[in-house]
């Protein structure tokens, strides 16, 4: 049993170190080219409440922004409206490319995270990272103003995504996620803004 344990710690320690090195491989490259991303006047990272985005063939509204920030690394999180009832997000990691992922929540999966994978839907999905970020929210995001946010993400294949949240003292919230390519994306801010 101890030996079990030990090689369970391990491996653990394994994904950790390994998380790490690409976190810091991600923000070295960054830092060497001296930029962020390009980020066009009125692009993703820029989206606010009531702006307009649509990806592929959907048309969404901006109900509300999340800017997380974990050490000195930074994301946001918009969340989308299409008028179906389905929550809906759109994630924007800037680095040395913005990295966007659409997100449709999963209420009704009885997964949870922690495993060094999850099967969900018919794919499974392999453990990618783990952290703890802090938060600011501004429109209609059902949230406080700041706090805390716990997450674990996993991957499936090339663009596939699976994502565990949770805000504050909240349970997990599941959604999964399309990797998306810049062309899928067009925003539309809101008219006389940036």
């Amino acid at each position: 049993m101890e030996a079990l344990v030990t090689c369970l710690v391990a491996a653990v320690v394994v994904l950790v170190v390994a998380v790490v090195v690409v976190r810091a491989r991600r923000r070295a490259t960054s830092r060497a080219t001296g930029q962020p991303a390009e980020t066009p006047r009125g692009g993703p990272l820029r989206l606010t409440p009531g702006d307009r985005v649509r990806i592929r063939e959907r048309e969404y509204a901006v109900s509300g922004t999340i800017r997380l920030v974990e050490g000195d690394w930074s994301w946001v999180q918009h969340l989308l409206d299409d008028g179906s009832g389905t929550h809906h997000r759109l994630s924007v990691e800037d680095g040395p490319e913005v990295e966007l992922v659409l997100w449709t929540a999963q209420p009704g999966a009885t997964v949870t995270p922690g495993a060094p994978t999850i099967d969900l839907g018919g794919l499974r999905y392999t453990w990618a990272e783990t952290g703890q970020a802090r938060y600011t929210a501004i429109g209609e995001t059902g949230l406080p103003s700041a706090g805390t946010m716990r997450y674990h993400d996993y991957q499936s294949g090339g663009s596939a995504r699976l994502s565990f949240e949770a805000y504050g003292e909240e349970g997990w919230r599941v959604a999964r996620g399309d990797l998306l390519d810049r062309a899928d994306l067009t925003t539309r801010p809101t008219p006389g803004e940036r």
